[in-house]
């Protein structure tokens, strides 16, 4: 008996949707990151890109709940995004919870950024990821299927 390996032309995507309101940021980006690598079909295979198509919806919901951030543990006070400019001293920061209230979409696609490789097949499955604020998302013809955490 051998080994079942995936070949990159067999693969058989789907697509899924993920309602993030009121679930913590970083399970539902694990979740994505799961479905997007395809670490849940049982013919995964490390070195082939098996992964499927993820919508994230209700991000601005999930983010901000009633005002509050749904971080566990203060994070949303104490943790920071980080990016440079490219000029000398333009390190800008950005607090979790300014970063949520004004732009949830990035904070969603950071978290799910930050759970997926760094290497071709990584890069090829964050395409595959979608990010709304919103309920509302334009891929209904391809009849995405309601993943539930």
């Amino acid at each position: 008996m051998s080994t079942y390996m995936a070949k990159a032309g067999q693969v058989d995507r789907k697509w899924y949707v993920i309602d993030a309101a009121g679930k913590p940021l970083g399970r539902v980006a694990a979740q994505a990151a799961v479905l997007l690598r395809g670490k849940h079909k049982p013919t995964f295979t490390p070195h082939v890109d098996c992964g499927d198509h993820v919508i994230i919806i209700n991000c601005a919901e999930a983010v901000l709940t009633g005002g509050k951030a749904v971080l566990t543990g203060g994070k949303a006070e104490k943790k920071y995004y980080y990016h440079h400019t490219g000029y000398i001293g333009h390190l800008k920061a950005v607090r979790y919870d300014t970063l949520m209230r004004t732009k949830p979409e990035k904070a969603m696609e950071l978290a799910v950024h930050g759970m997926i490789p760094s290497n071709t097949i990584g890069r090829a499955a964050e395409a595959r990821l979608r990010v709304y604020a919103g309920s509302e998302h334009k891929h209904e013809a391809q009849k995405p299927t309601a993943w539930e955490l």
